[in-house]
């Protein structure tokens, strides 16, 4: 067990240690999808979900899923975030919504968990706007795309590609 950080040595779960650890700047980047029928997307796009903006609403939910990572993933550390930023792109031949969270911060351990997390909960939150229109939508492609900061430095997804900023 000694390759898995979160076991001690009986086997058991516990949260790393990281009082030694140096405070540097951290930064993750992740994605999903929200696959859907093709008259879903242009509701979203057109403002026609009866539950109002979807996307807006989409990202306070990322930010506020973000923030409260450490509540839900039991070995997160709490952390002092210091900018989090959800984006969408609306992918008209998958007919999907496309969600990338951006999550820094300066501190100990990384924020990868939180930029997941912020995808996961934007993507579930278009699906509970609109499944009164498609109950038959897909969320998946949750991953890290990058992370930046801290002793193992930096991680780059192959074939990624850059979103032109918003």
């Amino acid at each position: 067990m000694a390759d898995f950080t979160h076991f001690n040595s009986e086997g058991r779960a516990r949260m790393v240690e990281v009082g030694e650890k140096a405070i540097t700047t951290r930064e993750a980047r992740a994605r999903g999808t929200v696959f859907m029928k093709p008259e879903t997307l242009e509701l979203i796009q057109s403002g026609g979900i009866a539950k109002g903006d979807v996307l807006g609403v989409a990202q306070v939910a990322g930010i506020m899923a973000a923030k409260r990572t450490s509540e839900l993933i039991p070995m997160c550390h709490p952390l002092f975030i210091s900018g989090i930023d959800l984006s969408f792109r609306a992918n008209r031949e998958h007919s999907a919504v496309e969600i990338e969270a951006r999550v820094r911060c300066q501190g100990k351990t990384g924020v990868e968990m939180e930029a997941l997390t912020a995808v996961s909960v934007a993507a579930l939150t278009i699906y509970d706007m609109c499944k009164a229109a498609d109950r038959g939508m897909i969320i998946g492609d949750i991953r890290l795309v990058e992370k930046t900061g801290g002793k193992s430095g930096t991680y780059l997804r192959e074939g990624e590609e850059q979103w032109e900023k918003s």
